[in-house]
């Protein structure tokens, strides 16, 4: 019997705390990392589920403003780091699925590409 081509809920919870999914569902998994969404996806599975951990700064005794405020001074550089590290993790991922790391930045080429094909055309190269 031939797998799914996605992950059921066991899987999809295991992909999103690192594991590998079996090589039958690559191209979902292409899919997740650089499809419409992906970055949007990527950050929600990390910045949401550490909101509840940081609450409990909130059952320290003193003011609210206390809790909030170091709960601050982690989110915030967490936020900072994620994004920044969005093009390596992607990379990453798909380096461990077996997928072409150049993948990870195939927007920001044919982006490139257009933009040249565009200068070309103007300057009469084209």
């Amino acid at each position: 019997m031939p797998e799914p081509a996605t992950p059921n809920p066991l899987q999809r919870l295991g992909y999103i705390c690192g594991r590998t999914l079996p090589p039958a569902m690559s191209e979902w998994v292409r899919a997740d990392l650089i499809g419409p969404g992906a970055t949007r996806r990527y950050l929600l599975r990390i910045l949401i589920p550490i909101i509840p951990v940081l609450c409990l700064f909130l059952l320290i005794p003193g003011p609210k403003w206390m809790g909030l405020a170091m709960m601050a001074l982690l989110y915030l550089p967490l936020i900072y780091f994620t994004v920044a590290l969005t093009y390596v993790f992607r990379r990453n991922r798909l380096i461990k699925h077996g997928l072409d790391p150049a993948l990870a930045d195939s927007a920001r080429r044919a982006r490139e590409a257009g933009d040249r094909a565009a200068y070309e055309k103007r300057h009469g190269r084209g």
